[in-house]
């Protein structure tokens, strides 16, 4: 599995880099902000939404910690998606938020 940091994420996100990034924590989580460009998919909403995702196209999955995020990339991979979980997840995150 593909792993980085947030502060990775930071920098392709900086440099314009176009990055999907699937923030898969809970509702009151997001709450408090999330990456600007990040799209909201719960962790336990995933199966029956992945068809919304593109087999074509990678995806930064992050959570709060990493943990989440690296059991969504395991059963994304699973399924034949393109995945990189953020390893430090949000607790790693120091940009700007939304």
């Amino acid at each position: 599995m593909k792993e980085i940091t947030a502060a990775q994420l930071k920098q392709m996100i900086q440099t314009g880099e176009r990055v999907h990034v699937i923030d898969v924590r809970e509702d009151e989580e997001v709450a408090f902000g999330m990456i600007p460009s990040a799209t909201h998919i719960k962790m336990g909403d995933i199966p029956e939404r992945m068809n919304e995702l593109d087999k074509n196209e990678t995806y930064v999955i992050i959570c709060r910690s990493g943990v989440r995020s690296e059991h969504v990339c395991r059963y994304l991979e699973a399924h034949g998606y393109d995945v990189c979980n953020v390893i430090d997840g949000m607790l790693g995150w120091d940009g700007e938020l939304e």
